[in-house]
């Protein structure tokens, strides 16, 4: 029987059908032959904050950004002084802000068809497992 790969320095294993790869930091990573199957995701479930909480933020930072250059932009109109620094800087946050908004609301349903495409592929892959595995 074929024992599993080790470290270069002979701490670390990996499960059969992998290889271990060295970084220049030092530490190893166990590489599958596999292409769809990722040594870092877990077959546990994760939470919906786990998965919606990078999105979540870029909207919450674009829209505090938005809301910024819109105040900047209307100091431009009531205040006189540093009018010119305002009508620059207030357009300039308003779009960065509006950008990633937009971001963030688009990246919400691509995550969906993810999580949708991944629970069909785990159900053909159990399905395909049944009938093979005879």
């Amino acid at each position: 029987m074929q024992e599993p790969a080790r470290s270069p320095d002979g701490s670390e294993q990996c499960p059969q059908g992998r290889e271990l790869m060295a970084s220049s930091t030092g530490s190893t990573l166990c590489m599958s032959s596999s292409r769809s199957e990722s040594v870092w995701t877990s077959s546990t479930p994760r939470s919906r904050w786990d998965i919606y909480r990078k999105p979540l933020v870029v909207v919450a930072v674009g829209v505090a950004i938005f809301l910024f250059g819109v105040v900047i932009t209307s100091l431009a109109c009531f205040l006189e002084e540093h009018k010119k620094v305002y009508k620059m800087s207030g357009p300039a946050f308003l779009s960065l802000g509006l950008m990633l908004l937009v971001c963030g609301l688009v990246w919400i349903p691509i995550i969906r068809k993810k999580q949708k495409q991944r629970q069909k592929s785990q159900f053909l892959q159990s399905l395909k497992s049944f009938f093979f595995n005879r």
